[in-house]
């Protein structure tokens, strides 16, 4: 990881460079990009092109090393060998995403199988693409910006869903949960404590236009078909109708501490981390752990959501 490297803000992650940016533009805007491979000095030379390129280059010797450079950073990207002493690149994939911060990073594969079984082994991992190894800067590149292009895409998607506070939940061909909003997330396991993640869509019927799941509390979850995405996936729209008496807001159920709610009240009228601190006497690292906590109990994965959420239901009071 060369200086330059490890100085980097990662939040100043953004659109890929575009042929004919200037320099000074590309330094601006940068993409993240992980590179894993057990013998990284072999990939010195694309590392190089891509930062020239414009991206932030980070790398990692390990399927082990990988993981542990998610804890502190998330890329935009991860570029995986696929055969690693201990971890091998497929694993370190299912692991990436099995984790619900992690899931929506895109992982190519670099490798040097080129059998159907590898292949088909990496995209069941979870990979969105393989290149051949030894691998060319020019055909990486040229991958790199598609995927990102449509990783951000999808991102932005989903991010409008958690701003919303939609409950969204995508069924795959087996009728298991391809993916759902924070919303759907929690609504489903208020109804369904006891089932697995991915069987909870199970009460889901394609051949429905909606399909009801009653509550022990005497709400109901609706979901109301939304149509097929492609691949045999389908898209479902949640709801929670109560029983008689208004929903209570999300704010009234997620048992918020006094102080979480001082630290969303604030976040909600613009504050920044080091603002919020200054106001009630905390450091900007104990306010980012108390937004984790919020995050957790209002359902969001996002800043911007728990803000939208909070001006919402909170009225008067953020402005």
């Amino acid at each position: 990881m060369t200086p330059a490297t490890m100085n980097m803000d990662p939040t100043e992650a953004a659109t890929p460079p575009a042929p004919g940016r200037t320099p000074a533009a590309r330094a601006a805007v940068r993409d993240i990009v992980l590179l894993v491979d057990d013998v990284p000095q072999s990939l010195g030379a694309l590392q190089s092109e891509l930062e020239t390129e414009g991206y932030t280059v980070l790398v990692a010797a390990s399927g082990e090393a990988a993981l542990q450079s998610l804890d502190l950073v998330t890329p935009d990207m991860v570029l995986m060998d696929a055969l690693m002493p201990g971890l091998s690149g497929f694993e370190t994939c299912r692991r990436i995403k099995a984790h619900a911060a992690w899931a929506h990073i895109p992982v190519i594969f670099m490798t040097g199988l080129s059998e159907t079984t590898h292949i088909v082994e990496g995209f069941d991992a979870g990979g969105v693409d393989y290149v051949v190894k030894p691998v060319q800067a020019q055909e990486v590149r040229a991958r790199l910006a598609t995927h990102l292009r449509n990783a951000r895409a999808v991102r932005m998607a989903r991010e409008a869903l958690d701003v919303g506070g939609h409950g969204v939940v995508v069924v795959d061909t087996r009728g298991r949960t391809a993916w759902q909003s924070p919303r759907a997330r929690q609504w489903l396991a208020e109804f369904l404590p006891d089932a697995p993640a991915a069987a909870q869509a199970g009460w889901l019927d394609g051949a429905k236009a909606t399909c009801a799941l009653p509550g022990p509390d005497g709400r109901v979850l609706v979901a109301r078909r939304l149509g097929d995405i492609g691949m045999g996936e389908s898209m479902w729209l949640l709801d929670v109708q109560a029983g008689g008496e208004a929903a209570p807001s999300r704010l009234a159920t997620a048992s918020l501490t006094p102080r979480e709610t001082e630290v969303l009240s604030w976040i909600a009228k613009g504050k920044t981390n080091r603002d919020v601190g200054d106001i009630l006497g905390l450091s900007p690292r104990t306010v980012n752990k108390h937004l984790e906590h919020v995050f957790e109990k209002l359902g969001v994965e996002t800043r911007a959501a728990a803000a939208a959420l909070a001006s919402r239901e909170l009225g008067p009071q953020v402005r």
